[in-house]
């Protein structure tokens, strides 16, 4: 099974009709993509109550992949919130516990930064932070190029498949030491991530700019760069029997457009973009 979806609800502005209420969008989305990775977690983890209400707003078979808060990771910067990690973990946990019991979630996807290096320490930290997961399907995806190095590749998948994490494929800018190749292989048969941040080499780095974030990810897949990545799942589901692909390109607006584009290249069913002929003219040209 494939799954295409865009990380976040909120900015994909070509999915809704104008006026669309903040509060109706998750719901108005599950009209268009049968999955979504959730970013807010990672700036704050989410109450309970919200996330059992985000699980009732959406399809029976929708699915979550829902991003680990900050704190968890190494991103966090200034005054910790939770007391120490017990508290911080049993946050998080709490709050993935409705989407568990709903049966929604996909996969908790821990992101570690460009300064989370091949070591030690770091293979330390990952053992402890699935112990303290436990349960809870989690995925791992890393920024430093060392974990996918000659000497280091096979080794960091076997430990991915020894600890059950699953494994997110990244499709990104290789722009040295922080960012990952393209490495196609499942840890787990159940399921493999596959995430599209974009190839914006020349933004990837760029992380002293007011505006990085928005340049870091201002990308537009071509058609034949969508048609290359649509043989590479294929071939995935050689090795695992779930695909979720999630486009995270919304820098310039493309997500929403390049995911539908997706969908079609794999026979998914393609619902059509509201308030605008463009994508109904290029329907006809895709059946």
């Amino acid at each position: 099974m494939i799954r295409v979806g865009l990380a976040g609800w909120g900015d994909h502005d070509s999915l809704y009709k104008a006026g669309t209420a903040a509060k109706i969008k998750l719901s108005r989305y599950g009209d268009h993509f049968p999955f979504v990775e959730m970013d807010s977690s990672f700036y704050a983890v989410q109450p309970p109550d919200r996330m059992a209400r985000y699980a009732e707003e959406t399809p029976e078979d929708f699915r979550f992949v829902v991003k680990a808060y900050q704190g968890m990771t190494g991103h966090l910067r200034g005054k910790p919130y939770y007391a120490n990690d017990e508290e911080m973990y049993a946050a998080f946990r709490d709050s993935l516990e409705p989407l568990i019991r709903s049966g929604k979630l996909w996969a908790a996807l821990f992101q570690y930064p460009p300064w989370f290096d091949c070591s030690k320490p770091n293979v330390k930290l990952l053992r402890e932070t699935k112990r303290r997961m436990e349960g809870f399907p989690c995925a791992l995806e890393f920024r430093h190029q060392s974990w996918y190095e000659p000497e280091f590749r096979e080794r960091t998948m076997a430990f991915m498949r020894e600890e059950g994490w699953i494994h997110s494929v990244c499709d990104e800018p290789q722009a040295g030491i922080g960012s990952i190749p393209i490495v196609l292989e499942a840890s787990r048969p159940d399921f493999t991530l596959v995430r599209f941040h974009g190839r914006n080499a020349g933004g990837w780095n760029h992380s002293g700019e007011a505006n990085w974030r928005e340049v870091r990810y201002l990308y537009d897949y071509s058609d034949a760069e969508l048609e290359e990545w649509a043989e590479r799942v294929r071939e995935l589901l050689a090795s695992t029997s779930e695909v979720g692909i999630v486009f995270n390109n919304n820098s310039g607006g493309h997500a929403a457009g390049n995911a539908k584009s997706f969908m079609r290249k794999l026979g998914l069913p393609v619902p059509k973009f509201p308030d605008s002929d463009i994508p109904t003219q290029l329907d006809l040209f895709h059946m």
